[in-house]
């Protein structure tokens, strides 16, 4: 990787723990997607209007991630709104480089040397100990929790699912940290999994497009549709309601999420895509320090020593290109 190639994808990521941090500050999660969803979806059709369209072998992975990209989102709502951020972004971010290790092999024939190779397993085992830290259930605060039951406590009585799946939610949320979260470490696990799924496959998508841009443009048009148009089924009375004080904020997730993205793209285009996508997961260490700043969520020595882990891989990957 160049070091520009390395520069924006350090920026996506800054920019990518960012919006997360702005969608977990919304305690409805599906309020807060709506409008990360409505933002990438108006600056997706913006750039369309102007960028090339994609090539035509292009379009079925665009539309496969589209699809991804949507259950990605339905399964990163869950794990924010039960567990706290410093715990759940970072083993979302953190299950994906090895496995888009494996499939970048498998699918796109994509072997890493020697040097990026064991970046990406120190960086991994530096997101694995932020898991295991997660998993000693340690942390919560008492305004993370509080938080987290009210959003679930209101998903309950706005109707968004049945009475016992939101009471499930806000007893989850409500926890005092005495054990591991199970169900939203289980979702954010599954939200990794999907992270990798939609890496591979835009990988292959953005390279047959021929247009970057045009690529990402009709992307997020397409997925940010998805979840603002479930919502206005579901929920539009309530939404509208609690719409006014945190549109902007939710829309300015949807702009930072599409340059994030769009940035991975351009990059994928540049360099192979485990090192890219173990690269970009340096999200970890501005989203556990965001988590702490701004969510009173303890940043501990585990998540020290995790953070290091990962400069060290970033360090073994670059010395490989």
């Amino acid at each position: 990787m160049t070091p520009i190639v390395v520069a924006a994808v350090l920026a996506a990521a800054l920019t990518h723990a960012t919006w997360n941090a702005l969608a977990h500050g919304i305690r409805d999660q599906l309020l807060a997607f709506t409008l990360v969803g409505s933002g990438g979806a108006l600056c997706g059709a913006a750039l369309a209007c102007f960028a090339p369209l994609p090539a035509a072998g292009a379009w079925p992975p665009l539309l496969f991630s589209a699809a991804l990209h949507v259950v990605y989102q339905a399964l990163l709502m869950r794990s924010f709104r039960m567990g706290e951020f410093g715990q759940m972004y970072p083993i979302a971010r953190g299950t994906a480089p090895l496995v888009v290790t494996v499939l970048a092999a498998v699918f796109v024939h994509e072997m890493p040397d020697g040097w990026q190779l064991a970046g990406v397993l120190l960086a991994s085992a530096g997101l694995v100990g932020v898991a295991l830290w997660g998993l000693r259930g340690a942390g919560r605060s008492p305004e993370t929790a509080s938080g987290a039951a009210a959003s679930g406590a209101a998903d309950a009585a706005s109707g968004s699912g049945a009475a016992a799946s939101g009471a499930g939610g806000a007893a989850s949320g409500s926890g005092s940290g005495a054990g591991p979260q199970w169900p939203a470490l289980t979702a954010a696990v599954c939200t990794g999994l999907a992270i990798a799924s939609y890496t591979v496959v835009d990988g292959v998508g953005v390279r047959a497009a021929g247009t970057p841009l045009g690529y990402i443009a009709w992307l997020m048009l397409l997925e940010g549709l998805a979840i603002p148009a479930w919502a206005l089924l579901t929920r539009r009375r309530a939404l509208v309601a609690e719409l006014r004080p945190v549109a902007l904020r939710g829309l300015l997730g949807g702009a930072l999420s599409v340059l994030a993205y769009g940035l991975v793209l351009w990059a994928q285009t540049r360099a192979p895509l485990a090192p890219v996508a173990a690269l970009r997961e340096s999200s970890i260490i501005a989203g556990a320090a965001i988590g702490a700043l701004f969510f009173k969520e303890r940043f501990g020595w585990p998540r020290t020593a995790a953070s290091v882990l990962m400069v060290g891989g970033i360090a073994l990957m670059l010395h490989g290109t």
